[in-house]
């Protein structure tokens, strides 16, 4: 596994030359790929000058973030499908293999079963895209009972779940995108992760959990930087990743008001800084 610096993950969005510019800087080895600013600048130049680019900076493409709108109406998830290859054959072209998205852990419409059924029909064909350009599909579980407090139907917020929505997807190239907070939240355990392999994680998400809450009092936009707290154990996390192979990226995302009023270099070494710690914390070389 890597670090990657995804710069929407901790609150900011630069130009392309600047993102990775802060991640050679601060040390990271990869860089999440702004797919949106690349495939305008793919257009102005080139395939080989954007790999030209992160070769000159010593960084390789991390992953990146499925931009189409499946959750919405049917006219929106159309269009979308309809970009989609163009995003995924770039993605391919620069040696990028990993894209994923967040899947809601509720829903006031439609009970288990139906939700299930629905993300299967509008993900399948998205799956597929991906699969025919050379891309795994990272699906992330969101797992704080909060978020599905209040709401009629309970959905997808466990490893479990995640993986049963990839089978029912069937396009054979899906698995999880696995976030540390999430992972703590649903109740699970370095054991649930050593049961996995490599091929049913695509992509890595690293935090932690404010000190002084239950468990089941946490709250998803309130986190933050990895072993900030130590709330969550993320030696452990990292640990069993290592064990079963993971070698995909791993991406801090700290939903934190007061890292978010860094600025924006401080707070990219603050980010690799604490990737640094939290390496160190599982030994890993």
């Amino acid at each position: 596994m890597f670090t990657s610096l995804d710069t929407g993950a901790i609150g900011f969005s630069v130009p392309f030359e600047e993102a990775i510019q802060l991640a050679q800087e601060s040390g990271f080895v990869a860089l999440d790929l702004p797919m949106k600013q690349l495939l305008t600048r793919v257009q102005q130049t080139s395939v080989q000058e954007i790999k030209d680019r992160f070769q000159a900076a010593h960084l390789r493409p991390g992953a990146w973030g499925l931009p189409v709108d499946f959750r919405g109406d049917e006219a929106s998830y159309q269009a979308g499908l309809a970009e989609l290859p163009a995003y995924a054959e770039l993605a391919q072209a620069l040696g990028a293999s990993r894209c994923s998205t967040w899947i809601l852990p509720f829903s006031d419409e439609r009970d288990y079963a139906g939700n299930m059924e629905f993300h299967a029909q509008r993900l399948h064909p998205i799956a597929q895209i991906l699969a025919d350009h050379g891309q795994r599909f990272g699906l992330e579980f969101v797992g704080p009972k909060t978020m599905r407090n209040g709401h009629k139907y309970e959905f997808i917020s466990t490893i479990a779940g995640g993986l049963e929505l990839g089978q029912q997807i069937g396009t054979g190239n899906t698995g999880l995108l696995l976030d540390s907070y999430h992972w703590y939240t649903s109740h699970g355990s370095v054991e649930d992760i050593q049961k996995l392999t490599n091929e049913q994680i695509v992509y890595v998400h690293v935090n932690d959990a404010p000190a002084g809450r239950d468990v089941d009092e946490q709250l998803d936009g309130e986190r933050l930087l990895p072993a900030a707290s130590g709330v969550i154990d993320i030696a452990g996390f990292l640990q069993a990743l290592e064990r079963i192979g993971y070698d995909g990226p791993v991406v801090v995302e700290p939903f934190n008001a007061e890292h978010r009023a860094l600025p924006h270099a401080e707070r990219v070494r603050a980010t690799h800084d604490s990737l640094a710690k939290i390496w160190q914390l599982a030994g890993i070389r």
